[in-house]
């Protein structure tokens, strides 16, 4: 029965386990699966998507059909282009980077230098020039491989029916080879340094062949190296890239192609830029606009070859390509090199130039500026524009990503994202061509820019980061997207050439050219049935080119068939185009506008978090420069540019807000002061709160983490501050508390160790400094504690047992018996001043005379000593004469006493300190009765040497503690034994008389005291003190060294001061109860002041006589000289 019971509560526990861990992976699963598969961290991509689909088969592979000429045709061409695209990416990635940041980097002007930046180039432009060469050679072989199509010679024969065949890619692509030349040579153009560079590299080398041997340079390797930099200067750096491509020779008699002549090819090549120019001419300027500016670039540099090839001009298309300039008086063709086509025009062709009137041109120059000025004005309305357009893009983006495929309208909704994402690049387009043309045509004009402008492109760099972050966040729907976006769109494009495959098919009339268009059309539906790649695209187009002629295709058909192969371009590179439209490097050599950006963050502190898109654009400049030539290594300049934007940035964001945040809770704590005014109505007002829900923003290899670097300022301005004016901590703890409560900042208190905060004064400047501190600190012998008498601070410093235990135990238990040693030193000289006094013949002469009448008339006064008589010695004294503040010989005698009384109070508190350090070292001990032996242990264990002296160490250690917590050791009895033979023995005898003087002297205190106590209500606190029981102290210790106290208590004087203002308080009584009969309320008045005083002074006398008995207690008042010395020998 009991095993059954067991058994069943081992299987409930095992079930419980189950659910909850079957739980716990749940939440993990459902954690990493929403987290990272719907939304991506732009800053932290532990791995990235890459959708752009790889093509493995060769071109051979591709273009495979029945019709062997047309493969061939298509082989060529697309051979060609595809290299032109690879020359075309080396340019983009490599060239131009190396050569733009050529120079940037550590500013420091270092004698040779540029000459030694100069010789790390030298390799990269040797190699810039092999590829200037290679791109010359394309040039020519597309040329020659286009003339051999159209031939006009008849004799020739023909390779394909080419009448009706446009290959307007194949021109493209030549325009684009032709502007990376131009781009080149733009950017050699407008680069100052490297010019000035070369040409002090060539200065250097003029030296060396000079005097070779003095640089350890053959001189047989000089010759050859000095022609290569004048092949490199003539090649590269004389602005001639472009114009030495279309100057070459196109006519070779080798190939057997002739070029020049060839008044087909001259035809069908107007015919192609004709073409090209037309489908960009209305779009260009266009919100719909996606790649125009440059295809603008590609046909003006084809207009220019065409020109050098064969030496006509069309003056209509030239004056076509000019007026696009008044709606594009710029394109950016690289990071910030502008170029300005009517410029490129009328230098590159003359002949044209020359036909067109000055003004006219003139007109075109003028349109630079006025677009300048419609931008400065029209810049914060785009703004707002695209705001709206681009939020409500991204909330399409949201909405369409978060639903799932129905399957009854899934070509609807893949179509709808289509549509989305092309929108999505259109607007990144738009914007990234608004920036780049803005800020460089202001940088080459050198026009000044507004605060309003810049702070408006800013703005638009923000969005352009947002539209790459929408993007990169669904990056995951995004991919799955894009596959099935792609597989529809072949599918529509497959219909299409399907329809106008039949229609060939159904047409009887066979013939070479419709068997071109079949296999074309057959061609392109192989490419279309795979993976998008672009080499597949690419084979389609030109398929398509031969394809469309004889009418296969219906215009209603053609239009939305070149639509939808335009959509598979963009959908197949969507990562790749939106990269790119996105792309910020170009902010690099526009960063001065960085600390006006930051500025206008800081004051409109609502929407912080954009700054997280700034620094992504800034970003973006990094893999460019990971190419650069002219440093050691490219980390140099990754290293300056970090730092100086990280410079910018503190100056004008963190250190701007870490001050106003102090300032703030500066001012919130010190309200009461009204420092300025801070009415929010008036002065207006900043919540700098929200910079404090930033996420971390990261550049570089950091994270910056605003909220972190303000806590860190804060924490260490106020610890520092804090240690530098201790009595400020409970300043600083308020405004700890505040940043918590108003920024959230989690602060870290400020633990100061043992001697700062909690300390006090330490123990070793007390005691080094004693004379100083018992005349400069009052004791309060109930409480224990030492009250600073004034201070130039809003607070008295005190010193209590805490404090002098952190001391002792921060300087070890040591301490304590030099402390005591010190103050043995102090009281022998205080002592000396003390003898001098009472051996004094004034002093001595009267206070014989008072014992002598005491005497007399001790059975008179019923054995009290009378009040008149002390109060008479007062004033006696006071005739004696007075020092410059005011103060008679019994008031400094009054002063020593308390001094000496001072010094056995703080006696008294080094001892509770140690009992108290020792109780809270010792508090870990279990059993102080049973302490085991820990070296006798560690023997039995056999444990090695170093344990065992480790182990004896640990018992001497506990040995000491116990002893010191359970004694403590008697520094009064000490004291009083070094000092009492002295005082009592008979060269002394003047001493003897120190009983007689208390009296007059505690009359002397009570005034001193009433008068401090009344001074605490006062304006002025200079003086004011409310105990002072070092007096008590004194006066107990020395009564104790004169062995005293009985003749001190024969006296009865607190018994005679108790009667004498009972006495006097009776008289006011009866005294007011006559008055009251005869109600004179002025005399009233006085009476009842009268009875006050008399209050104030009997209570004053009574805790005098309270502090005296109990100082008494520490010196056992109880027995006398010669009964203590009995109870010695008793002992012994």
């Amino acid at each position: 029965m009991f095993s059954e019971y067991t058994h069943t509560l081992k299987l409930n526990t095992y079930f419980s386990f189950l659910e909850e861990y079957t739980s716990q992976l749940k939440g993990i699963e459902e954690a990493l699966d929403d987290s990272i598969g719907d939304v991506w961290d732009f800053t932290l991509d532990p791995i990235a998507l890459k959708l752009l689909p790889y093509e493995q088969s060769s071109l051979l592979e591709l273009i495979k059909t029945d019709n062997k000429v047309l493969n061939k045709v298509i082989t060529v061409y697309a051979a060609l282009c595809s290299e032109v695209k690879k020359l075309k990416y080396e340019a983009e990635t490599k060239f131009y980077n190396g050569l733009l940041y050529y120079g940037e980097g550590d500013t420091s002007v270092v004698e040779g230098e540029s000459q030694i930046q100069m010789g790390r180039f030298i390799s990269f432009l040797q190699e810039l020039s092999c590829f200037v060469s290679r791109c010359y050679e394309v040039v020519v072989s597309i040329v020659h491989q286009l003339a051999a199509l159209y031939n006009s010679n008849k004799g020739a024969t023909k390779i394909i029916e080419s009448s009706g065949v446009h290959f307007q890619i194949v021109y493209e692509h030549l325009g684009e080879l032709l502007v990376v030349l131009l781009t080149l040579d733009e950017i050699m153009e407008n680069h100052g340094t490297l010019k000035d560079h070369w040409k002090m590299y060539k200065r250097l080398l003029k030296s060396v062949h000079h005097n070779p041997g003095k640089f350890s340079i053959p001189e047989e390797k000089l010759k050859p190296f000095e022609k290569l930099l004048l092949k490199l200067e003539g090649q590269l750096l004389d602005g001639m890239i472009l114009q030495a491509c279309v100057e070459q020779r196109f006519d070779d008699p080798g190939e057997g192609v002739a070029v020049a002549k060839n008044s087909a090819f001259a035809e069908e090549f107007a015919f192609n830029i004709r073409t090209i120019f037309t489908s960009i001419e209305s779009k260009i300027g266009e919100p719909s606009e996606i790649d125009q500016r440059d295809k603008y670039a590609a046909v003006c540099s084809l207009f220019v070859l065409h020109f050098h090839i064969f030496r006509s001009v069309d003056k209509k298309l030239f004056k076509a390509l000019l007026d696009v300039c008044k709606k594009v008086p710029a394109v950016t063709l690289n990071a910030n090199i502008i170029w300005f086509p009517d410029t490129f025009l009328t230098s590159k062709v003359p002949a044209a130039a020359k036909l067109m009137d000055k003004k006219s041109l003139q007109v075109i120059r003028g349109q630079r500026d006025t677009y300048l000025q419609q931008r400065a004005q029209t810049l914060t309305k785009d703004v707002q524009s695209y705001y709206v357009f681009v939020t409500s893009w991204m909330m399409k983006m949201e909405s369409i990503l978060s639903k799932d495929h129905k399957s009854d309208k899934l070509a609807e909704d893949l179509n709808s994202r289509c549509n989305v994402f092309v929108q999505g690049i259109l607007y990144a387009y738009s914007i990234s061509t608004i920036i780049k043309t803005t800020m460089n045509m202001y940088m080459s004009m050198q026009r000044p820019m507004t605060k309003t402008s810049v702070k408006a492109l800013c703005r638009l760099v923000e969005l352009l980061k947002a539209v790459e972050h929408t993007f990169h966040r669904r990056s995951m729907v995004v991919a799955d997207s894009v596959s099935h976006i792609t597989q529809q769109l072949q599918s529509q494009a497959l219909n299409a050439i399907g329809t106008a495959k039949k229609r060939v098919i159904s047409d009887k009339k066979y013939s070479e050219q419709r068997l071109d268009v079949l296999s074309s059309l057959v061609l392109s539906e192989n490419a279309l049935s795979g993976p998008s790649t672009k080499e597949r695209r690419l084979v389609v187009s030109l398929a398509l080119c031969v394809g469309t002629q004889l009418k296969t295709f219906k215009d209603e058909e053609l239009l939305p068939l070149q639509l939808v192969l335009k959509k598979l371009d963009l959908i197949s590179e969507l990562s790749e185009r939106v990269k790119l439209q996105c792309d910020c490097s170009f902010l690099y050599w526009h960063r001065a506008v960085f600390p006006i950006y930051l500025d206008d963050v800081y004051d409109n502190a609502v929407d912080a978090a954009r700054i997280h898109y700034m620094f992504s654009a800034l970003r973006d400049s990094v893999p460019c420069m990971l190419h650069t030539k002219h440093m050691e290594s490219c980390d140099q300049l990754l290293e300056s540019y970090d730092k100086e934007i990280m410079d910018v940035f503190n100056e004008h964001l963190l250190d701007k807000l870490c001050k106003e945040i102090e300032k703030d809770l500066r001012l919130s704590v010190h309200t009461h002061l009204k420092l300025d005014d801070r009415n929010p109505f008036k002065v207006g007002m900043k919540d700098l709160a929200h910079f404090f829900s930033l996420k971390p923003i990261r550049f570089f290899n950091r994270f910056i983490h605003i909220k972190a670097y303000v806590t860190h300022y804060l924490d260490k301005t106020f610890y520092n501050l804090t240690t530098v004016a201790l009595h400020d901590w409970a300043t600083y703890s308020e405004m700890r508390n505040l940043a918590t409560q108003r920024y959230g900042l989690t602060m870290t208190e400020a633990h100061l160790p043992s001697q700062t905060l909690e300390q006090g004064l330490d123990v070793l400047e007390i005691m080094r400094n004693i004379h100083v501190f018992v005349s400069r600190y009052l004791y309060n012998l109930n409480n224990q504690i030492f009250i600073e008498k004034a201070s130039n601070n809003k607070h008295l410093n005190t010193i209590n047992i805490r404090h002098i235990a952190n001391s002792i135990r921060t300087h070890g238990t040591g301490i304590m018996n030099t402390t005591v040693n010190f103050t043995y030193q102090f009281l022998r000289k205080k002592f000396y001043i003390f003898s001098q006094f009472m051996y004094d013949e004034h002093i001595k002469s009267r206070l014989i005379k008072d014992i002598r009448f005491f005497r007399e008339t001790k059975d008179q006064s019923d054995q009290k000593y009378p009040f008149e008589r002390a109060e008479k010695f007062n004033r006696g004294i006071r005739k004696l004469g007075i020092t410059p503040d005011g103060q008679s010989y019994l008031d400094q005698f009054r002063q020593l006493i308390s001094q000496i009384g001072n010094a056995m109070g703080y006696v008294r508190m080094i001892r509770s300190g140690g009992l108290h350090c020792c109780s809270s070292a010792i508090r870990f001990v279990p059993d102080l009765e049973d302490i085991v032996n820990f070296e006798e242990l560690v023997k039995e264990e056999g444990l090695s040497e170093e344990t065992q002296k480790a182990a004896s160490v640990l018992d001497s250690v506990l040995g000491d503690l116990t002893s010191n917590s359970a004694e403590g050791t008697e520094y009064f009895k000490k004291l009083v034994a070094v000092f009492a033979p002295e005082f009592r023995s008979a060269k002394n005898m003047h001493l003897r008389n120190f009983y007689m003087i208390v009296p007059p002297l505690t009359v002397n205190f009570v005034e001193h005291s009433i008068n401090c106590k009344e001074k605490l209500n006062k304006k002025n606190k200079s003086g004011a003190a409310f105990t002072d029981d070092g007096f008590a102290m004194g006066v107990a210790y020395i009564l104790k060294l004169l062995d005293q106290y009985l003749e001190f208590d024969s006296l009865h004087w607190f018994q005679a001061v108790r009667d004498k203002y009972k006495k006097e308080m009776n008289a006011v009584v009866k005294e007011q109860n006559v008055q009251s009969a005869s109600q004179d309320e002025k005399l009233l008045q006085t009476m009842n002041l009268t009875q006050k005083r008399l209050d104030i002074y009997l209570q004053e006398f009574e805790l005098l006589y309270f502090s005296l008995s109990s100082a008494r207690i520490f010196f056992r008042a109880d027995k006398t000289a010669a009964e203590e010395t009995q109870e010695k020998k008793d002992k012994g």
